[in-house]
């Protein structure tokens, strides 16, 4: 079976990088390793944004508050902060 022309670059280029590892002594990175780094990524955007959560909603019972600002307020920014760490990881 013929491999499509446009796979063919691609095919080439993975067969490329595979050479200069080689060449250069490195090993290639186990699959595994992906996954760990990957779903720790995800462990901390869960947790980090569960942890804002709860200490917003905790100041918004404390100060009595009908509108839960601190909630959203820590939840967002929580986000956004973790957003720029995902994405500052997966450009590495």
């Amino acid at each position: 079976m013929e491999v499509a022309k446009w796979a063919r670059p691609l095919k080439t280029l993975n067969w490329e990088n595979r050479m200069a590892q080689e060449a250069s002594g490195q090993k290639n990175p186990k699959p595994f390793n992906h996954f760990l780094r990957y779903s720790s990524l995800g462990l901390q955007l869960v947790v980090s944004i569960g942890a804002a959560g709860w200490l917003g909603h905790w100041l918004d019972g404390k100060m009595e508050l009908r509108f839960p600002v601190f909630l959203l307020s820590f939840v967002f920014i929580t986000f956004g902060v973790m957003l720029f760490q995902l994405y500052r990881s997966l450009n590495k």
